[in-house]
């Protein structure tokens, strides 16, 4: 059973535990190295219940992951467009969680006014890719060896999808 709450503070630690350890994939986040509890408040207190939430994720009760939506751009007139970051714990993947909070943050966000979700992924996360494409998200853009990861360029891809 997967369930899911709004994130508090108590929960950063392992929210950023969770981010820390895709790391070293090279696979999900440009961060190429931790990040710290302390690193994260700021972005930790710019999410609220109301539009732009940050929500702990549970399977049969036990804490696996989180899903967010963030502001897009941060002017006004993109107030109805927001930015998707999820990550699963890789002992919890496989499991159809991501496919379930996606649909579920999407509800969300279409009852609160949103009207455009945004994903940012890297080119070679296929996993990523097709779980956003099986949910009919469309390549928005593509931005070619923008990252640069242990001497390797990589592309950035921009999913995205319209709500109504």
């Amino acid at each position: 059973m997967i369930t899911y709450s709004n994130a508090t503070l108590d929960d950063l630690p392992f929210i950023v535990e969770v981010y820390n350890s895709t790391i070293a994939s090279r696979m999900v986040t440009a961060d190429t190295a931790p990040v710290t509890i302390q690193s994260k408040l700021d972005w930790f207190y710019q999410h609220n219940p109301q539009n732009r939430p940050l929500w702990l994720i549970k399977y049969q009760n036990q804490a696996c992951g989180w899903v967010s939506l963030s502001s897009f751009y941060g002017r006004p007139a993109y107030h109805k467009t927001v930015e998707i970051s999820l990550y699963v714990h890789q002992d919890f993947r496989g499991k159809g969680i991501g496919q379930f909070m996606v649909t579920a943050i999407e509800q969300f966000a279409g009852k609160v006014g949103i009207e455009a979700i945004l994903s940012y992924v890297f080119g070679h996360n296929l996993p990523s890719i097709k779980l956003f494409t099986k949910l009919q998200y469309q390549q928005w853009g593509l931005f070619p060896a923008v990252a640069e990861l242990d001497s390797v360029p990589r592309d950035l891809v921009i999913l995205g999808k319209h709500l109504n």
